[in-house]
């Protein structure tokens, strides 16, 4: 499976600074500093491991992305930069890039993994692959299983509900809400389909947190849409089996975005990677594994 790294973080603090970009009321600048680690071919994201940023996060190693691609001309890994990062309402990344030196090292985002699984690699499951019979708990309180959903097509994704950056968790609760309400009004589009949110984070994301939470994107309608949190023993296993990339350090959590879809007998149909895919893609997916043969 393709593997697209993206981290987001826990963040505390107030914003160090906010002020109006045309109809945005809520746009935040922070300015900062960090070592390059890596540019996309295509110069719309770049990772910086980059120094605390005062008032809003702290030092950590992030994928941001790009407006203007110009910026990074003349830009490489090993580079130190100084920025600003931008915080809009739907969206961030990052501007006023400005190379300010160079570094003899600079992280290796390997090696800031943590094995969730104790050391014992685990393979990674493709698509045809059946999904562990994982246990959850709901927003209720409830146990649940992944074979609770059998004979639906299961879409489920990862969060927490502290994530701030709304280029992340929120956006992938935001594709949920919209990939449903496209599946809830096609007349044509099949019943058996269910989607699940998951928080990492059961420590803060609690039952009631998370109901919550729900109700920002799901108002109050809990139609085929379920949130839910996971231990940290079954977090080790999904982590190998899915390439998610969950890091604690210290009251910070980093993590990479996983979504995936599956078929009605609990088999791989899809995985999305990222947040670049369009609610109308998932919608798609889950059509298509929905008409999938039943166990």
């Amino acid at each position: 499976m393709k593997c697209l790294t993206i981290y987001c973080f826990l963040l505390f603090l107030p914003p160090l600074l906010a002020a109006s970009t045309g109809d945005d009321q809520t746009t935040q600048f922070y300015s900062a500093r960090g070592v390059v680690e890596k540019i996309a071919p295509d110069m719309s994201r770049i990772t910086i491991h980059h120094q605390a940023i005062p008032g809003y996060m702290m030092e950590m190693t992030m994928d941001f992305s790009v407006k203007n691609t110009n910026e990074l001309r003349g830009i490489s890994p090993k580079d130190e930069i100084s920025f600003r990062l931008v915080v809009g309402k739907n969206d961030d990344w990052v501007e006023n890039i400005r190379r300010i030196g160079r570094s003899a090292e600079t992280t290796n985002e390997m090696s800031m993994q943590v094995d969730m699984a104790g050391g014992m690699m685990m393979p990674e499951l493709k698509a045809g692959d059946a999904l562990p019979d994982y246990e959850l708990k709901t927003e209720q309180g409830k146990p649940i299983h992944i074979s609770d959903f059998r004979g639906k097509a299961l879409a489920f994704t990862f969060f927490f509900t502290r994530c701030p950056l709304p280029d992340y968790c929120p956006r992938m609760n935001h594709n949920f809400e919209q990939a449903r309400k496209m599946l809830l009004a096609d007349t044509n589009a099949p019943l058996n389909w269910q989607f699940l949110s998951i928080s990492f984070d059961p420590g803060f994301d609690t039952p009631q947190v998370l109901a919550n939470y729900a109700g920002i994107y799901r108002g109050v309608d809990t139609n085929r849409w379920l949130f839910a949190s996971t231990q940290t023993n079954v977090l080790a296993d999904v982590t190998a089996r899915l390439n998610l990339m969950v890091m604690r350090q210290g009251n910070s959590i980093s993590h990479n975005l996983r979504t995936v879809v599956l078929d009605p007998a609990g088999r791989i149909c899809r995985q999305f990677d990222g947040n670049e895919w369009m609610p109308s893609q998932l919608a798609e997916a889950v059509m298509q594994a929905a008409r999938s043969p039943a166990p």
